[in-house]
């Protein structure tokens, strides 16, 4: 019996393993912390050896993602990648950015006879609960760890805000967040923001805000987002007084409710 546990413990460490190393090692993690998978990356994992057949898996996905209640954007993202061929020169090839959700439903879409496909349906269900948590769970959640998801929650936001932000004709980003921080800090950008908080190089300055100052700021960063969308806000110049608008109402209503 003891023999039997063992093999069987040694097994699930294996198996937990391999499905780590597999996803894990084709895993890429953006400039504002969000994960992201290419699709041809992930094509060679689940052993596709044709594309056009992994392309018919995406679009069965990317289907099923647009009839469901998620509220998740940017699921898939085309892209150009460059390639070398065999005589040295550079071509372009079709490739995809995919997102968490939509590996999940590529999984649930791809070739179940594959042992492979079965370690991924495992991998993403566990990833996509990991960034599921209730009200009771996060209030049981410590200090810090309601901080960290928080930050987790505003970083997500500011790179939806920049995509909107961007549709609306934005091109200087740096200019278009310090307005927003300018409205809540009460004329700060996020260099004196910085600066204020005495940080060291490379350090950032959402990683030293507290939760109250993270919920804060995604709820200007949100309120900003359903602004530039609902009243179709075209143009630089009218998209950073929008942001430094809602920045500075945020900021009123915190001192209205005794906050500062």
């Amino acid at each position: 019996m003891a023999e039997k546990t063992d093999k069987g413990a040694e097994m699930k460490i294996i198996g937990d393993k391999s499905t780590n190393n597999i996803f894990e090692n084709i895993k890429h993690i953006d400039e504002y912390g969000n994960e992201y998978w290419y699709a041809r990356e992930l094509q060679k994992v689940l052993e596709y050896k044709d594309w056009r057949n992994f392309q018919k898996v995406i679009d069965k996905a990317n289907l099923s993602a647009n009839n469901s209640n998620s509220t998740e954007e940017d699921w898939v993202v085309e892209i150009n990648k460059p390639i070398k061929t065999g005589k040295g020169k550079e071509e372009f090839i079709k490739d995809y950015k995919l997102s968490r959700y939509i590996c999940y439903l590529i999984v649930q879409n791809a070739d179940p006879s594959k042992e492979v496909v079965a370690l991924g349906q495992t991998y993403f269900a566990i990833q996509t609960r990991k960034q599921e948590i209730t009200e009771q769970e996060y209030t049981s959640l410590s200090d810090d760890e309601k901080r960290f998801y928080q930050r987790r929650l505003t970083k997500q936001g500011n790179y939806t805000l920049q995509k909107v932000a961007s549709s609306a004709g934005v091109k200087n980003m740096a200019e278009f967040h310090n307005a927003g921080y300018k409205g809540l800090y009460n004329g700060e950008t996020a260099d004196d923001i910085f600066k204020r908080k005495k940080l060291r190089y490379r350090e950032d300055i959402l990683d030293n805000m507290n939760e109250d100052e993270l919920v804060a700021n995604l709820f200007r960063i949100n309120q900003t987002k359903q602004r530039l969308i609902k009243d179709n806000v075209q143009g630089e110049k009218e998209a950073n007084a929008v942001h430094y608008e809602v920045g500075q109402k945020v900021r009123k209503a915190i001192a209205d409710i005794g906050g500062r």
